[in-house]
């Protein structure tokens, strides 16, 4: 009997000990992270990620200590010339300078086509939203991500006024729009062509 007894415990423990860790597992390893290069094109975005003074964001509990601090600010879900679609992988949290530029951005955006409006896809990601979109899009990236920091989001070049459609006299708007606002200093932006959208990084100008 106390040999069923004593066996019966180690099996509890040894299955009580295997959940405890797996749930503490990372999905990520930050040093592999940190080692994968960024390209020259997107170096620039992630000096100017890093100029805010937000770590990078492992999970929701690292964003929640900077909402905490005021550092970020709640993304509308519309605004002038802007929609945000549903976040999967993302979060609507922005640093207040990004927040608003992305609201300037759709106000002159709106302005210039009388009153069009566009799509934001994603907005800032954990490491943790990384591993789970990777897991769907083998294109999201491996390394260190701008949006890690809380300063970029991604606007679709296919999706104007809630319809999945090419529309070049749009996609040209809204290019000369982020044109105008990387002239001035204020954001980095590059179209990506798998994702047909706009990477925005904003700059702490």
């Amino acid at each position: 009997m106390k040999k069923l007894f004593y066996l019966i415990a180690i099996i509890t423990y040894q299955i009580f000990y295997s959940q405890a860790s797996v749930k503490t597992i990372s999905c990520y390893d930050l040093k592999e992270i940190l080692k994968v290069e960024p390209t020259l094109l997107y170096k620039p975005h992630l000096d100017a990620a890093k100029s805010f003074n937000v770590k990078i964001l492992k999970n929701s509990s690292t964003v929640t200590k900077y909402i905490n601090k005021g550092k970020f600010h709640k993304v509308k879900k519309s605004g002038a010339g802007f929609r945000v679609q549903k976040l999967d992988y993302s979060r609507p949290w922005l640093v207040s300078k990004a927040s608003l530029s992305l609201e300037r951005i759709g106000l002159r955006f709106s302005k210039n086509t009388g009153g069009a409006h566009f799509i934001v896809t994603s907005v800032t990601r954990t490491l943790e939203d990384q591993c789970r979109l990777r897991k769907v899009n083998s294109n999201a990236s491996l390394g260190v991500s701008s949006h890690n920091y809380g300063n970029s989001f991604d606007i679709s070049y296919v999706r104007f006024n809630g319809v999945l459609k090419s529309n070049p006299k749009l996609e040209a708007a809204l290019e000369k729009v982020l044109e105008y606002y990387y002239k001035e200093g204020k954001i980095l932006y590059i179209k990506e062509k798998q994702q047909s959208c706009f990477h925005v990084t904003v700059k702490n100008h």
